[in-house]
C-alpha cells in the first residue's frame, strides 16, 4: 500500500491526503485546486508557479519545508522559469513531487480560476475637508539683499501672509530637495500641507491633482481606493487575496503562527502585507502616475481600516497578547505614521492614518462601520453585521451602542467546505430547489445562464454566498429539518450517502462540471455553516438582552460577503433574529466606506476616536447565557424564538416547513 502525505493549499484552504509520488499538480487537481497549466502537464510553459511553506503550523500540526518535496532544490530546467523577483521558495507545481506533509500556497498569477474580489466603492455624501491640502506658492527670485533669509524662511512667510497658515514645519525629506524644485518653474511651486501643521511635499509649478488611498485589509482579501480629493470621486480600485492567508485562515491561526515561530513569524507576515499593499498601490495608480522609480509618490495621504489582529501584524506590533484573555491591544488611538517609516511605496513624506480600534476584537474596520452607517444618530433600534471571517456586529440606536466579535471561521468564505471555493468563475453563487421534486437549478459565477441537469455548466464548487443560499433552499424544500440533519428516503437520487456513509445532496452533477466530480453539499458542510451563523445570531441576541430589546428595526449586512447573501436565505437560516425583509439590506464594503471617509474628511478622524471610546464591547464568550444561546442558534432558524415575519414569507411560497410565529 504507497504512503500518504497530507497537503494544504492555499488561499482555497483545500487540503487532503495523497499519494506519495504524486506531483503538486496532480495533487492540485485532485483536491479541486485551480493552477495554470496551459502545456497540459508537459513542463513547458512555467505558469504554475506555487510556492513551499517553510515550518511548523499548529494549527494544520505539519512541518513543511523544501526536505518533504522531490527534487527539493529546483533543476536547471525548473530553474529558466524561476525569477528573483518571484521570491522565496517558488517551485514549478508539475515538477516538485510529494514525499512529505507540505503546505503550498498558489500565488493570485498562477490561480486559473482568479477570485473575484467584490469590494466596489459607492457613492459618498460628505463634506470634503481632506487633511492634505495643496497651496499654490509663488516667490519673487532672491536678491543680494536678501542673504539671510533661506527659501523655507520664505516659502513659510508666503504662506502665512496668503493663505494664514502659521507654524508650519517641514518633514526633512522635502526640504531635502525644496531650492531645485523652486528653480525648476521660475519660482511657482505647490505646496502640499498635512493638518495645517507640516509640510509634506513641493512640486515645482501649479499642480491641481490631488490623491489619497483608503485601504482596507481584511483577513481574507485586501481593497485600496484611489481617491481624487478635489472631488471625492474614487478614480481606480484594486483588490487581492490577503498575502498572509498561506500563516492561517482566521485571525486566531495567525496570531498562533506568530507565536509559534517568534521573531521570524511576525516579520514574515508584516512584510507579506506590506509588500501586498505595494503591489495594490502600484496597480492602483498605474494611469496617473509620472514616470520614474516610485510610481505611488502621487499618493499624499492614505488611511487604513482592519481588525485587531491585522492591525497589530501591520505594525509590526506583537499580536499574542491580543490572542489571550484579557485580550488587550498594544494601543487603541488612532495613529499617524511617516508612509517611509512601514515601507510604503506612495509619498515617503505623507502620512499613514490608522483608524482606532474598540477592544481586543473589535478592530480599527468595525469603527470604519461605525462612522459610515451611524447608528448612533439614528432613533431605530439597528443591528449592523460585518460578515466575514470574523464577524464583527454593531447594536443599538442615538442612546447607546455595543459592539461585538464572534468567530464565524472561515465556512462563510468557502472553506472548511467540501467543495467550497472562493467567489471565482465556476462558482455556485445562487441556486433554487424544488420542494416537491427536490430538484436544483443553479447560476455559476461567469454565466448568466441557468443550469440544465447533465448540461456543461464549468462548474468547480459552492462559494460563500452560494452555500447559505443553497442550505437555506434544502431546509425549505425538506431536505434538512430544523438540527441541520438529513431527511432521507425522500425518493430522489440527489440525497444519498458518500462512501463514507455520510448523507449529502448532489448539486450538480459529474457531467455539469470542470472537475468532473458531482458537487454536493455534506452533513459536515451544513454542520460548519450551522456553527458560523449560530455565532452570529447569539452575538445579536445577546447583545439586545443587554441594550433590553425584544424587535429590530433594521438589519444591515456590511462586507463585500454581506453584500451577495441572498436576503430572503439569510432570514430563513436565522443568521439573525426576525426582521421585517424590507428592513434588511447590504451596503457594501462600509469598513471601506468608513476609510473612504476619514480620508476625505478630518472630522471623521476626530469622530472615529470619539464613537469608538463611547461604543460599550460586549464579551459574548463570558456570558453565562452563552453557550445555552449558542446551541439554540445551531438550529434553522432558531430552536425557539419566533419569527413571524419569515412564517409570513413562507406561507406565501407555499413551503410545507413550520415556523414559530
Amino acid at each position: 500500500m504507497s504512503k500518504k502525505h497530507k497537503v494544504i493549499f492555499q488561499p482555497s484552504g483545500r487540503r487532503g491526503e495523497v499519494e506519495e509520488g504524486q506531483t503538486l499538480l496532480q495533487a492540485a487537481q485532485s483536491l479541486g485546486v485551480d493552477i495554470e497549466a496551459l502545456c497540459g502537464n508537459k513542463k513547458v510553459c512555467g505558469k504554475c508557479k506555487v510556492r513551499i511553506e517553510e515550518g511548523y503550523f499548529e494549527k494544520d500540526n505539519i512541518e513543511s519545508g523544501m526536505t518533504h518535496i522531490f527534487p527539493p532544490v529546483p533543476s536547471p530546467d525548473e530553474m529558466k522559469h524561476i525569477k528573483p523577483q518571484d521570491g522565496p521558495g517558488i517551485r514549478l507545481a508539475c515538477q516538485c513531487e510529494v514525499r512529505g506533509d507540505v503546505k503550498v500556497f498558489v500565488p493570485e498569477r498562477s490561480r486559473a480560476g482568479k477570485q473575484v474580489v467584490r469590494k466596489a466603492a459607492k457613492e459618498l455624501t460628505i463634506k470634503l475637508d481632506p487633511a492634505v491640502k495643496k497651496y499654490n506658492v509663488e516667490l519673487k527670485p532672491p536678491t543680494l539683499h536678501e542673504m539671510t533669509t533661506g527659501d523655507w524662511e520664505r516659502v513659510l512667510k508666503f504662506l502665512e501672509d496668503d493663505y494664514g497658515l502659521k507654524g508650519l514645519t517641514f518633514d526633512y525629506l522635502v526640504l531635502r530637495d525644496l531650492q531645485d524644485i523652486l528653480r525648476k518653474e521660475s519660482w511657482k511651486a505647490t505646496v502640499t500641507v498635512w493638518m495645517d501643521k507640516e509640510i509634506v511635499k513641493v512640486e515645482p509649478g501649479f499642480v491641481e491633482a490631488s490623491y489619497g488611498l483608503a485601504v482596507d485589509i481584511g483577513t481574507t482579501t485586501c481593497v485600496g481606493y484611489l481617491t481624487d480629493l478635489n472631488t471625492g470621486k474614487v478614480v481606480n480600485t484594486e483588490s487581492m487575496m490577503n498575502p498572509q492567508v498561506p500563516y492561517g485562515e482566521d485571525v486566531m491561526s495567525r496570531i498562533t503562527y506568530a507565536m509559534s515561530n517568534p521573531g521570524v513569524g511576525l516579520e514574515t507576515m508584516q512584510k507579506a502585507i506590506i509588500q501586498g499593499l505595494n503591489e495594490i498601490i502600484e496597480r492602483v495608480v498605474k494611469d496617473i502616475a509620472k514616470d520614474g522609480p516610485n510610481p505611488g509618490y502621487v499618493i499624499d495621504d492614505l488611511t487604513i481600516v482592519f481588525n485587531t489582529a491585522m492591525h497589530h501584524i501591520f505594525l509590526g506590533l506583537n499580536p499574542e497578547y491580543i490572542g489571550r484573555s484579557p485580550f488587550i491591544p498594544a494601543v487603541q488611538s488612532s495613529l499617524d505614521i511617516k508612509a517611509r517609516d512601514l515601507g510604503l511605496r506612495m509619498n515617503p513624506s505623507g502620512y499613514i492614518h490608522v483608524l482606532p480600534i474598540e477592544a481586543g476584537f473589535v478592530g480599527a474596520d468595525n469603527v470604519g462601520v461605525l462612522i459610515a452607517e451611524e447608528p448612533y444618530n439614528q432613533d431605530e433600534n439597528v443591528l449592523i453585521i460585518d460578515i466575514g471571517t470574523n464577524g464583527e456586529l454593531l447594536l443599538g440606536n442615538r442612546k447607546k451602542v455595543c459592539s461585538t466579535s464572534c468567530a464565524t471561521g472561515p465556512a462563510f468564505e468557502g472553506a472548511q467546505i467540501k467543495f467550497g471555493m472562493r467567489a471565482a468563475p465556476g462558482a455556485i453563487e445562487k441556486v433554487e430547489i424544488d420542494p416537491e421534486t427536490k430538484e436544483a437549478r443553479y447560476k455559476v459565477i461567469g454565466r448568466t445562464d441557468w443550469s440544465v441537469p447533465h448540461q456543461q455548466m464549468q462548474t468547480k464548487g459552492l462559494c460563500g454566498s452560494g452555500i447559505i443560499q443553497i442550505v437555506a433552499e434544502m431546509f425549505k424544500a425538506g431536505i434538512i429539518d430544523k438540527s441541520g440533519r438529513f431527511v432521507m428516503d425522500l425518493g430522489t437520487p440527489r440525497v444519498r450517502k458518500d462512501a463514507d456513509g455520510k448523507p449529502e445532496y448532489v448539486l450538480a452533477w459529474a457531467s455539469e462540471t470542470s472537475i468532473q466530480q458531482d458537487v454536493t453539499v455534506t452533513q459536515g458542510d451544513v454542520r460548519a455553516l450551522q456553527l458560523a451563523k449560530g455565532a452570529l445570531y447569539t452575538g445579536a441576541k445577546l447583545m439586545m438582552k443587554k441594550l433590553g430589546m425584544t424587535t429590530l428595526d433594521r438589519v444591515i449586512l456590511a462586507g463585500a460577503f454581506g453584500s451577495h447573501i441572498d436576503v430572503e436565505a439569510s432570514l430563513t437560516l436565522g443568521l439573525f433574529p426576525d426582521c421585517t425583509l424590507d428592513k434588511v439590506y447590504a451596503v457594501g464594503n462600509a469598513a471601506g466606506d468608513g476609510s473612504r471617509m476619514a480620508l476625505l474628511n478630518r472630522g471623521k478622524r476626530r469622530e472615529a476616536n470619539e464613537r469608538a471610546r463611547w461604543v460599550e464591547f460586549v464579551e459574548i464568550a463570558t456570558d453565562p447565557a452563552f453557550e445555552k444561546e449558542f446551541m439554540m442558534a445551531m438550529h434553522i432558524p432558531h430552536m425557539k424564538d419566533r419569527f413571524p415575519n419569515l412564517k409570513a414569507l413562507l406561507e406565501k411560497a407555499n413551503s410545507k416547513v413550520e415556523i414559530k410565529a
